[in-house]
């Protein structure tokens, strides 16, 4: 089989071409891409620096990524060749768990990886040259082969994707900021989006457990806007584990949307004070009513992408809701006991009701508590302490009136805000607090404890019941799949002057003319085992079936021995243009042949080499997720162990039996 050969771009090593990284695989960046998966691969490697052959016949290619010119900043995309006949695993479990298992296994991967500092080490040990006239001994030329597996493996790149030779692929590993990277999630997430479209891709899946600060992006992303934080690059619902199908992750994203905010304020007990505090703050920062938790998330995302990390708001409070104030206290060391310093709470919110919730300032607010509360330090400690703080069913909102400069007082009423919302245009709602980013996290991160992650809202009867049921489905929907197939595949182009495009597929008969096994695996999912054919617009069938032949060859483990024998459905002989005979339908050309080989292990061809493997779960699964799974020792049928009460922490037991055999042997009739 032909792999890519690294000695014929030897002449390049000594020109290190630099790229931009925001332009990278863009159309003609470094080259424009005009044929299918495998020539692109072929064409982009021509500019890249040729690194060091790797153990085990792997070649290597990286590329210089320019972020910035001034000052120069630079990173390193490696592209890694893993032979499969080389590889530690032929079968590729990732397309195993998405579905793909009926796929044939493909002779080669491609590795696309930018690795962190902590993982580029082994990569520049190996580096393939010295400057001239360095004087320097030569580097470590190869890499072991635990070495580059633990590399590939690794989950600590920047950015780690990998696409099969037939261009179906998987985005393995991305890291961010959170990870020490100088570039955002969204930016390497943009790098990898450009190379699948720009190498012509077919479809790439991801495994999405992102997390962001703590927090499943796919559950609070997915209520905020219908869909993953990777919706925004094209990808969608995949496949779900644990019987989860498309139709149930989407009333589970409708049934979190619309859950109204004052229903679930209704069930919130003290515990959960500042829950109200948020819900507020954030009402009033809108300028439209939140009436449901889909409004809330979306708007406080929206809000923080707004928000620059690096820059302080002027805040009324130097505490936030999250920081776990609902009432103001005598905790803090002063000279006055909790008794009064409630009294003079009281005083001061009754002083606010009088004034009709519009904006007093501090001095009026003063004045009316004195007639009541002598002690004036006690009246000024209160005043202080009392900032967008929760006195029974309302908020003592603080601010500076950006004329006066004067500090001012209004109250404001829960019991009404989240049933009505605020109107746009009263002024007296108009709600002055800032807020940081920092601080919109916080306040996100104990909207998603305490609403999607604290049991005790599970107890909740009700409409509020389904939350804990709806953010399983939506976790358990974590296989996303994006089909980058443009108009390049949708159409049998006939007729051009430059070139014809002819997607072709392949049928195997064994020597008898019988369709083989592999075959009718093929044909239960057709699609993946289209290739396009690119030919001259004279070419003959002769020439189709030889360019079919190669490439089938070339892509697939299963098919090294391929040949092709006739183009079927067509009464064409071999001198025969092609042009004229084939419409352009956009359907499929079907090439017939024969794999010399008789004897031929159907799990040795596909990726799912578990084909004997019965799944039958009470989820409804009935193929292999990636979940950790147990088998019954009689009926040997697998089924989730969650699905059967065993957590993931549990060992395996010695001897377990599905619920169906055991109720068999507890009806069984006494053996002897």
């Amino acid at each position: 089989m032909k792999h890519l050969n690294s000695t014929s771009f030897k002449k390049r090593k000594r020109i290190e071409r630099i790229f931009r990284f925001r332009t990278f695989c863009e159309p003609g960046h470094p080259i424009e891409f005009n044929g299918p998966f495998r020539d692109n691969i072929k064409k982009l490697v021509e500019f890249a620096r040729v690194e060091s052959k790797l153990s085990e016949g792997m070649n290597s290619w990286s590329f210089q990524l320019e972020l910035n010119r001034h000052p120069a900043m630079c990173i390193s995309l490696f592209l890694i060749e893993e032979p499969i006949e080389k590889s530690a695993s032929r079968h590729c479990h990732y397309c195993r768990y998405v579905g793909w298992g009926n796929h044939l296994i493909c002779n080669e991967r491609f590795h696309f990886v930018v690795p962190s500092k902590e993982t580029a080490v082994v990569m520049t040990v190996c580096s393939s040259y010295e400057s001239e006239g360095s004087g320097r001994p030569a580097a470590r030329t190869t890499i072991t082969a635990d070495e580059i597996s633990n590399f590939i493996e690794s989950q600590g790149h920047l950015l780690h994707g990998v696409l099969h030779s037939n261009g179906f692929g998987h985005l393995i590993s991305i890291n961010g900021i959170e990870k020490g990277s100088s570039l955002a999630g969204i930016e390497i997430m943009d790098l990898w989006d450009r190379i699948c479209t720009g190498l012509r891709a077919r479809k790439v899946s991801i495994n999405d457990v992102a997390k962001k600060n703590g927090m499943d992006l796919r559950l609070i992303h997915g209520v905020a806007f219908n869909e993953s934080w990777f919706g925004r690059w094209g990808y969608g619902f995949g496949r779900g584990s644990f019987g989860v199908t498309q139709p149930m992750y989407q009333k589970a994203i409708e049934a979190v949307q619309s859950i109204p905010l004052c229903l679930l304020i209704q069930h919130l007990d003290s515990s959960y004070q500042e829950i109200l505090v948020i819900f507020s703050k954030y009402q009033s920062l809108s300028g439209n009513p939140l009436l449901t938790l889909g409004h809330i998330f979306r708007f406080m995302q929206e809000l923080k992408e707004r928000l620059q990390p690096d820059i302080c708001h002027i805040s009324s409070s130097n505490n936030t809701a999250s920081d776990g104030i609902t009432a103001v206290s005598a905790e803090t060391a002063c000279r006055w006991s909790t008794k009064r310093v409630e009294m003079a709470t009281r005083v001061i919110v009754e002083a606010l009701m009088k004034a009709e919730f519009r904006w007093v300032s501090r001095q009026e607010v003063r004045d009316a508590a004195r007639v009541y509360i002598g002690d004036t330090g006690l009246l000024d400690f209160v005043l202080k302490s009392l900032g967008n703080q929760i006195v029974g069913s309302y908020v003592v909102r603080r601010t500076v009136n950006p004329v006066t400069k004067v500090l001012e007082y209004c109250l404001e009423d829960l019991s009404t805000n989240f049933r009505e919302g605020f109107s746009p245009g009263d002024p007296t709602k108009k709600y002055r607090h800032q807020i940081t980013r920092n601080q919109l996290m916080k306040d996100l991160f104990y909207l998603y404890k305490f609403i999607f992650k604290e049991p005790k809202l599970s107890q909740n009867i009700g409409l509020l019941s389904v939350i804990p049921i709806a953010v399983r489905i939506i976790l358990d929907s974590k296989y996303l799949i994006k089909d980058y197939r443009g108009e390049l595949w949708q159409k049998t182009e006939i007729g051009n002057e430059e070139k014809l495009k002819l997607l072709c597929s392949v049928r195997l008969k064994n020597d008898g003319h019988e369709e083989m096994e592999i075959t009718k695996r093929i044909l239960e999912q057709p699609s993946p085992y289209e290739d396009l054919v690119i030919l001259p617009p004279n070419a003959t069938f002769r020439e189709l079936k030889i360019e079919v032949e190669r490439r089938f060859k070339e892509m697939y483990w299963g098919l090294k021995s391929f040949i092709a024998e006739s183009v079927q459905d067509l009464n064409a002989v071999e001198t025969d243009l092609v042009y004229g005979l084939v419409e352009p339908t956009g359907t499929s050309i079907v090439v017939s042949g024969k794999i010399p080989d008789r004897e031929i292990n159907i799990e040795e061809i596909f990726e799912d080499k578990n084909q004997n493997m019965i799944i039958d779960c009470p989820c409804g699964a009935k193929e292999d997720d990636g979940e950790r799974m147990i088998a019954c020792d009689i009926c040997e049928v697998w089924q989730h162990m969650r699905c059967v009460q065993l957590t993931n922490t549990e060992n395996v037991p010695d001897i377990y039996l599905c619920n169906r055999c055991e109720h068999d042997i507890v009806l069984c009739p006494n053996l002897p």
